[in-house]
């Protein structure tokens, strides 16, 4: 039997001339195309899988990219809601201050009335509500502490609690005679040692004996603003010491030129005395 002929033939017309024409025989056998095919079906399929990685590696960038966005979005709202907490933290200081520098008590117990409502999530735009809120609330603490402030370094209590006598003005002279004079404060006998409060807060700016006056405290509340406390028996503070509201500065005597235990009380703007009355409170006290 004649063996099997597994070669493929490809002739080729090779023309050297017009009078002269070669033909050519090339073979190429069976095996090596299949050879050949499985090598093309290889690469293709390599190409097929390095193609699906990358496009696998694409998307898994991607998602990588989008775990960090989601990652920073989560820091900044951590942040917000930290930098939110401690705010409140801060204006609950705020009021406390507040409380104190008013005079209210404040005994940081919960509050006791009912809360309640849904329950919402506490995403950007409600975290910027929240700040917002936060940003106002904090500008009018500002305003008030201010105003708590600047009524801190304002006479507006009474020094003594008494009778007044001579008030701010003309009066005629205590030690007898027709002669009448200026006085530049306010009278209020009491009992002798009777404590004198500071109605405001400030710094001791003189502490010590002046002529008329006997002994002395003059508190400087800053703005120009003064108050003399005259005729004491005692003096409680010294100069360069800081005085809040309602600290002692002294006792009631009769030091100085005096007829009597009282207390000489002044407010004096950039030095010039004005009448005291119009920084005190009404006060359950009867003139003489």
């Amino acid at each position: 039997m004649k063996a099997r002929d597994d070669r493929f033939y490809a002739f080729i017309v090779d023309h050297t001339s017009r009078s002269r024409s070669q033909i050519r025989r090339i073979c190429v056998h069976k095996r090596w195309l299949k050879v050949f095919a499985i090598v093309a079906l290889a690469f293709v399929c390599a190409a097929l899988y390095g193609f699906y990685g990358l496009t696998q590696q694409a998307m898994h960038l991607r998602i990588e990219r989008e775990n960090q966005l989601l990652r920073a979005e989560n820091e900044k709202q951590r942040r917000q809601l930290n930098n939110l907490n401690n705010r409140v933290e801060a204006v609950e200081d705020a009021t406390r201050r507040l409380a104190e520098m008013s005079g209210v008590s404040h005994d940081g117990q919960a509050n006791l009335h009912g809360a309640g409502g849904p329950a919402l999530p506490m995403n950007a735009e409600a975290a910027a509500l929240v700040e917002a809120r936060a940003i106002h609330v904090e500008e009018d603490l500002r305003v008030y502490e201010a105003a708590l402030r600047e009524r801190a370094v304002t006479p507006s209590i009474w020094p003594v609690t008494g009778n007044l006598t001579d008030s701010f003005g003309g009066r005629r002279n205590p030690f007898g005679g027709s002669s009448t004079e200026f006085h530049a404060g306010q009278d209020i006998a009491t009992v002798w040692g009777t404590p004198v409060i500071a109605p405001a807060n400030g710094t001791i700016s003189f502490a010590g004996t002046q002529s008329g006056y006997g002994n002395v405290v003059i508190i400087d509340h800053g703005t120009g603003l003064t108050t003399r406390y005259g005729h004491l028996s005692h003096i409680d503070v010294a100069v360069g010491q800081a005085i809040t509201r309602g600290e002692v500065l002294g006792r009631v005597g009769s030091t100085g030129r005096s007829t009597g235990p009282h207390l000489h009380y002044e407010v004096r703007i950039n030095d010039d005395p004005v009448d005291p009355m119009r920084y005190l409170p009404a006060m359950q006290i009867e003139e003489q």
